[in-house]
């Protein structure tokens, strides 16, 4: 990236690629305004020249501005280097607060919870359920591979696996501890600090679902959550104060 955007620049991109078509300065107050910031349009102008001399608008005439494609990578990635700092700042909190130890507790709850929710789904998952997995994991296979985030579709898999079990009561509860402590995005974090990268070990778990192995997709559950909570004490032990 030739120069660090702001959060205005962020706004002023995600306004012009979102309107579709050229933009002009005096369009963009109202979408500035929302955000907090009251700029004039002759302010909103001068920001708009700097993202055209870097590249990232092109001037339509006296339409306006549109967002280039060297444009939207550097907003996706400003967007992925503030999505990194915010999950670094998080795990900076847990550690210095020794929640850490609790976030641990949730992940073995959730191992306890899933390994019973695998094997139910093994036993009960239908047709039209193996091929939402399927897409899930085509989906989530795909992105692994362009380096981009699954955590997403990490949540979407769990929780339809826990569908597929047709249990309500574990439905619910996998729900809960997810919202508690799951936060895949952060998991996602971790993994990439201690270098531990997506090892496909959804795939293991579909294959034993889709052979209808309760067995097996029990261990393939057990070793995916296994794997999350080493991790995390990696992480711990590698960055506590």
């Amino acid at each position: 990236m030739k120069a660090s955007l702001d959060e205005r620049d962020l706004i002023i991109l995600e306004s012009i690629r979102d309107a579709g078509g050229p933009v002009g300065s005096w369009c963009l107050v109202e979408a500035l305004d929302r955000k907090g910031y009251k700029l004039s349009s002759a302010s909103i102008g001068r920001i708009l020249y700097k993202l055209e001399s870097l590249g990232y608008l092109e001037s339509q005439a006296n339409k306006g501005r549109i967002i280039t494609l060297q444009g939207q990578q550097a907003m996706k990635k400003m967007k992925m280097l503030h999505s990194i700092d915010r999950h670094r700042k998080d795990l900076e909190k847990l550690i210095n607060s020794r929640l850490l130890d609790e976030f641990l507790m949730v992940l073995q709850a959730r191992k306890a919870i899933e390994r019973e929710t695998a094997r139910l789904a093994a036993e009960n998952i239908t047709e039209s359920k193996l091929k939402e997995l399927e897409a899930i994991l085509k989906q989530q296979e795909e992105k692994a591979m362009r380096g981009e985030s699954i955590a997403d579709i990490d949540i979407a898999f769990h929780r339809t696996i826990a569908e597929a079990s047709r249990n309500s009561a574990l439905l619910a509860l996998y729900g809960l501890l997810a919202m508690m402590g799951q936060q895949s995005e952060l998991f996602e974090f971790v993994r990439s600090m201690v270098n531990s990268p997506y090892r496909k070990a959804h795939r293991d778990i579909y294959n034993a679902l889709a052979a209808h192995d309760p067995d097996e997709a029990e261990r393939s559950i057990i070793r995916h959550m296994d794997s999350l909570i080493d991790d995390v004490k990696k992480y711990w032990e590698q960055y506590k104060v």
